[in-house]
């Protein structure tokens, strides 16, 4: 055992108490950290950058994904801001725009919201009507997410 080779090579009382007090230290540290980090809140950041028409997605701090999306095309306009989602639905159907599909939608602002799209060739830039959209598939990995950690812990992101 590691202790047993430490003890032996140190024949001085003070150096026994020394390494001790380190090892106990670092068994301290340890538990410390574990412990804060099991208290910390899972959290779920999507940013929407309008100027680069990207999301990025962040989970606890730690890079996620980066994906094309489509934000408001001439016209229209996307809000800026932050916010957290206020509810969210599997499908919906747009009562504003001749019931267009909205799958996955994760709406954060009135009627505003994230969700998958057919027009997978516009995304990367604008061509929505203020909503953003995403690819299908990716649209569903980021309402799982949502649904995984809870809208109290997501924030969407919206900037220039």
């Amino acid at each position: 055992m590691v202790s047993d080779v430490v003890f032996e090579m140190a024949s001085d009382m003070f150096v026994k108490r020394n390494i001790i007090s380190i090892v106990a230290a670092g068994f301290l540290a340890v538990g410390a950290v574990s412990f804060n980090s099991s208290v910390a809140v899972a959290e779920v950041v999507a940013k929407i950058d309008l100027s680069s028409q990207r999301m990025t997605v962040h989970v606890n701090g730690w890079y996620y994904a980066s994906w094309k999306v489509s934000t408001a095309r001439r016209g229209y306009r996307t809000p800026i801001g932050s916010w957290r989602p206020k509810w969210l639905a599997r499908m919906h159907y747009s009562s504003k725009y001749d019931n267009s599909p909205m799958p996955h939608s994760i709406f954060f602002l009135g009627g505003y919201a994230i969700h998958g799209t057919n027009s997978i060739r516009s995304l990367g830039r604008p061509a929505s009507h203020g909503c953003i959209r995403l690819h299908p598939s990716n649209a569903r990995k980021l309402f799982a997410l949502v649904k995984q950690h809870g809208r109290r812990n997501t924030r969407i992101r919206i900037v220039r």
